[in-house]
């Protein structure tokens, strides 16, 4: 019979419902249970999309002897990471403190008050494998441990359950200053590989963020280096194998320093964010190659990952079709390539452009090939290369694909709206435009609730009260302002950080909590009842850092110094860590841009529909400036004017003048 997981709407969950580990969700009914029987309790936080967390369900949680020790000195229970990201946050700090790691599977013993005393990530089914304890032992000696060490145990639980408190607060005061801009930008040049693009070594993750603050950076310096570092970094990517170059859009981080071995799953949050990163570089270089790679995305997005008719983009694309399998969907072999291809011209010039040989990279299957760009074809291949690509396509779409998790989550459906109303405009692409306003008109419709701010999940009440859900909406509905003019977008902005100064903000110290005050945080209250003030991009935006763009952005749009007034007081509480996150605080780092670098604002007015003003409007957003806020009015006659800081343009009436005076 299934357990009780079968019930949640939750696809990990969901996952996990045939097994034999009695497991139970997230909840007071689970608490109660560990108190009642007095046993401890192993949480267990992955993913639908988590490669390492199916292995772990296959190698243990499904093995009818794991489960036996489990069922019989645990109570068992299974959290969905992108559903709780508050619990995960906080038991990924406790686990972190233990064990020095973080990630996913997170595998925590806790006391029944929901305390951590004993943690790691994945475990293997017998020890030594990866230098990790097997998990049978360790389930005897953790269950032996809390039945006759229990004084340790509680100790030990409590001291770590004070450094998860201590640590949720990210926040330091500190001077706002421009010297923090380029202090950081330094210090994220010193992570770059000037090899192979990037930051840091093996495994390497992309980080979007930190390639538009620097390309700010080159805008307002225009030096050498930090050009660079963009341009090569992004190019490295796009010639990887962490980009999918058959069906568009990039696997969420490379195993090796070159990019080229990724692990498959495809996130959403990634995707929104290099898809930003991408329109950037090619608004302010124009390199064709980041043209190509955002249409990429967009398409696969539109393909595999949004609701068309209800307006939802969906969460990932997993990885691997089952347990044991390790993206054989993705990977090719010199054979299958043949066969698909069933051209040997076409074969030879896909072989030597995408490195397909016997040997490939994959070590569960030696002969399965990662695409990647490894050279350029010849002037006079180009054309049957690209008729390669789409044929190779065609063969793996026959392939049975990999889940797609069609949940929709309030804070990415509206990253990726807000990336697609950029290339709605980058790439002059009305569906992307559509989709992203019928998303946020749901997000509006199904998730806000007035005085208790956004869900988490669309058309669903809870969980609930997450900053990143409504700052995150906040900046999607200011993106839609300048891309329409419509003044509701702002309206429902104003209306999102109106509430975020009740419920999340730190009247005593400045900055937003992550969870609202008085929010209904559920069982685990032990960790829950600490709210965190998280500032480090990790991976996604911080909210933080979020919360302070659009108070940027709204006192640039609007002029009112009550928003200068927030912004001061959220960047000063927050300014003395600036300097210290490097590249995990390149959203904060934006934000200090805008408050110490003039800003500019393009105000576009005319009569609705074609038209000079209409296209003005359209050179305003497809137009690179870092700081940048456009605001469409209505009126008699066209005409536009530019402001960086406090000098202005006299207004101007036609498209090309515009251009000439942006330029």
């Amino acid at each position: 019979m299934p357990n009780p997981l079968a019930s949640e709407p939750s696809a990990y969950l969901k996952s996990a419902a045939h097994q034999p580990v009695h497991w139970l969700p997230w909840g007071d009914a689970a608490f109660a249970r560990a108190r009642a029987e007095d046993k401890p309790m192993l949480l267990d936080i992955g993913a639908v999309w988590c490669h390492w967390c199916h292995v772990m369900d296959g190698e243990s949680y499904e093995d009818p002897s794991v489960a036996e020790v489990l069922n019989r000195d645990f109570v068992c229970v299974k959290v969905d990471r992108d559903e709780r990201p508050d619990v995960d946050a906080r038991y990924q700090r406790a686990v972190q403190a233990l064990s020095g790691q973080g990630g996913w599977p997170l595998t925590a013993f806790l006391t029944p008050e929901g305390e951590v005393f004993f943690g790691g990530t994945y475990f293997p089914p017998e020890g030594n494998h990866y230098g990790r304890p097997g998990f049978r032992s360790v389930l005897l000696q953790v269950g032996r441990a809390y039945r006759e060490d229990r004084e340790r145990i509680t100790t030990n639980a409590r001291a770590i359950r004070q450094h998860v408190m201590e640590s949720l607060n990210e926040a330091k005061p500190g001077a706002v200053s421009a010297a923090l801009v380029g202090l950081g930008a330094d210090q994220i040049a010193r992570m770059f590989d000037t090899r192979y693009g990037g930051f840091g070594t093996a495994p390497k993750f992309p980080h979007p963020a930190a390639c538009e603050f620097l390309l700010t950076r080159w805008h307002d310096t225009k030096l050498d280096w930090q050009r660079e570092v963009v341009e090569k970094t992004l190019s490295a990517m796009a010639r990887g194998g962490i980009r999918d170059h058959l069906g568009g859009g990039f696997h969420r981080y490379a195993t090796d320093e070159r990019w080229i071995v990724p692990h498959f799953e495809k996130m959403s949050y990634d995707n929104s964010e290099l898809l930003r990163a991408y329109l950037s570089a090619c608004q302010a270089f124009g390199t064709p190659l980041f043209r190509e790679v955002a249409t990429g995305i967009v398409d696969w997005v539109l393909e595999v990952l949004s609701d068309k008719d209800r307006g939802a983009f969906y969460t990932s694309q997993d990885a691997d079709l089952a347990f044991g399998d390790d993206g054989d969907y993705w990977t090719w072999t010199l054979d299958e390539l043949r066969e698909a291809l069933n051209d040997e011209a076409a074969f030879n010039v896909m072989r030597r452009a995408f490195d397909v040989e016997e040997q490939g990279e994959m070590h569960h299957n030696p002969k399965k090939n990662v695409l990647w760009w490894k050279q350029d074809p010849a002037d006079d291949e180009r054309s049957l290369l690209g008729d390669a690509v789409r044929k190779l396509k065609a063969a793996r779409d026959k392939r049975q694909g990999p889940f797609v998790d069609r949940a929709a989550y309030v804070n990415w459906n509206a990253m990726m709206a807000g990336a697609f109303l950029q290339a709605g405009a980058v790439l002059d692409r009305e569906d992307c435009n559509a989709l992203a306003l019928k998303v946020l008109e749901r997000i509006w419709d199904g998730a806000w609730v007035v005085g208790r701010g956004m869900s988490h999940v669309l058309d669903r009440a809870e969980p609930r009260g997450m900053l990143d859900d409504n700052v995150q909406a906040a900046a999607a509905f200011l993106d839609a302002y300048e891309a329409t003019g419509t003044a509701v977008w702002l309206e429902r902005a104003t209306d999102i950080m109106t509430y975020c100064a009740g419920a999340h903000w730190d009247d005593a110290a400045g900055g937003y909590f992550d969870v609202a005050q008085g929010g209904e945080r559920g069982a685990g209250t032990a960790y829950l009842a600490t709210r965190g003030k998280p500032v480090q991009d990790a991976p996604t935006p911080s909210p933080n850092g979020v919360a302070s763009l659009v108070l940027a952005r709204l006192w640039a749009i609007t002029d009112k110094p009550e928003w200068r007034t927030q912004l001061d007081g959220q960047l000063g509480a927050f300014a003395g860590s600036a300097g210290e996150l490097s590249l995990h605080g390149a959203t904060l780092l934006r934000a200090v841009d805008w408050a110490v670098h003039p800003v500019t604002r393009i105000e576009v007015a005319g009569p609705a529909g074609e038209g000079p003003a209409c296209a003005m409007h359209l050179i305003a957003l497809q137009t690179y400036r870092p700081r940048k806020v456009v605001v469409r009015r209505i009126a008699a006659a066209p005409a536009a004017t530019v402001c960086v800081g406090t000098t202005c343009s006299l207004p101007v009436d036609a498209p090309a003048r515009l251009t000439e005076l942006l330029a």
